[in-house]
């Protein structure tokens, strides 16, 4: 099958986890015989063109235009997604099927559907309302008006938790058989020869310190400020603990002033921005991994830190809730709770036994269930379902035209002999 991606993020660009997702996805449909091609965007001092281990990499770039506006960068962004798969689709040939992942493509996955007549499977990774708790501006509106034209426009609508099924069907009136549920997936050999590294460790926490482990970006829905909040707790019973807060975005000053308003500067760490190979060795270093997330589709994070065998604490909202079963692979906290954060961590802290036993059953929940062999099988098979419905509603075009011309015969048939009747009534007078 040849396929095409679409994406605005593809490594080494990653903003969020897209571009991790469509990296993986991509390189399991290559082994599996598939032709993959992703159109992206370049950013910084990267290739237009890589052969990436098999997947064909293109990139384009916004050129000089200076937008007014992060939606005028997309949409010029978009054109020149599009025309870029459309000289692709010129020299090599048409796609099977087209793969848009987020809003942000959207508007370049319609075009070359509509111009090539290719089937459309879209990704929908999270909603601008469910980031926001609903939508609250003119840039939000637009955002989520292009997610609904997104779903419409797609043949096989994907989301990676069952809570995203119920979200993005309430939101967008979507028919419910036109969702599918296919979780994202992780390298399972990720951590394969990394041991814990005490040197590693030593610029973030003293030995006789428990590291309390968060990773990603630092914005509001991720809800790192009630991670910090639970800290005076988690000290008070758990003296020798420390916070690490791993990643970069929006929030860091304003993190940062609440650790220093509450008098926790020399327990909170902030690290910044952590390259793969730094992230691997910070979660080795973890005694607990923490996502306290207020709106969360999935949580790839949550798998990288059970996969590392770091006793995971997640809220009990989004695919974060269907990841982990309390007590079990793992500890849940009421959402937006700093009181119950802190008493899921303290439970891992002082019951190792407990630690241990998650720790276990995580990482075999994670190899079992979230790897890229049966992901990508799942993908292939929503691929097969648009192409057969493509097919199916062309044919059923192509007989309603059939139809439509018969009885449009018929019609002009009867015309023609009342016409020749009335004609012959009329001269019979006569």
């Amino acid at each position: 099958m040849k396929i095409l991606m679409l994406t605005w993020e593809y490594p080494p660009r990653i903003v969020g986890g897209i571009a991790r997702v469509v990296h993986d996805l991509s390189k399991r449909l290559i082994k599996d015989g598939h032709e993959v091609t992703v159109v992206t965007y370049k950013d910084g001092d990267v290739p237009y063109y890589e052969n990436d281990k098999g997947v064909e990499v293109y990139r384009v770039e916004n050129y000089m235009i200076q937008p007014n506006n992060f939606i005028d960068w997309i949409l010029q962004l978009n054109f020149n997604l599009a025309a870029k798969a459309s000289e692709i689709i010129q020299k090599k040939g048409k796609f099977d099927v087209i793969h848009a992942h987020d809003w942000l493509v959207a508007n370049a996955a319609k075009s070359l559907k509509a111009a090539f007549d290719i089937p459309l499977v879209a990704t929908i990774h999270a909603t601008e309302s469910g980031r926001n708790s609903g939508i609250h501006d003119d840039t939000q509106r637009y955002i989520n008006d292009t997610e609904w034209l997104l779903t419409y426009e797609a043949t096989e609508v994907i989301v990676n938790s069952n809570y995203m099924k119920g979200h993005v069907q309430g939101l967008f009136g979507l028919p419910f058989d036109k969702i599918n549920v296919i979780p994202n997936g992780i390298n399972t050999t990720n951590f394969n020869g990394v041991e814990r590294d005490y040197i590693f460790r030593r610029q973030y926490a003293m030995d006789n310190e428990k590291i309390i482990l968060y990773v990603g970006r630092l914005v509001y829905e991720k809800g790192i400020q009630y991670l910090i909040s639970a800290m005076p707790k988690i000290l008070a019973n758990y003296h020798d603990t420390k916070l690490v807060i791993a990643g970069k975005g929006g929030m860091l000053d304003e993190l940062r002033a609440q650790a220093d308003s509450m008098g926790l500067s020399n327990k909170v760490y902030f690290t910044g921005y952590l390259n793969a190979k730094q992230v691997q060795k910070m979660y080795k270093c973890a005694d607990v991994a923490v996502f306290p997330s207020t709106y969360e589709p999935f949580g790839i994070v949550a798998l990288e830190a059970m996969l590392a065998g770091v006793p995971t604490v997640v809220s009990d909202i989004g695919g974060l809730n269907e990841i982990v079963d309390h007590g079990v692979n793992g500890m849940k906290s009421y959402a937006g709770n700093p009181n119950s954060i802190a008493d899921s961590v303290l439970n891992l802290l002082y019951d190792g036994q407990l630690a241990s036993n998650v720790s276990k059953k995580a990482k075999q929940k994670v190899k079992e269930e979230f790897n890229w062999n049966k992901i990508a099988q799942d993908t292939h098979y929503i691929y097969e379902q648009a192409i057969c419905k493509t097919v199916a509603q062309r044919q059923a075009e192509q007989i309603a035209q059939e139809k439509a011309k018969k009885t449009e015969k018929a019609k002009n048939t009867d015309r023609e002999i009342t016409n020749l009747l009335s004609f012959k009534k009329k001269h019979a007078y006569a």
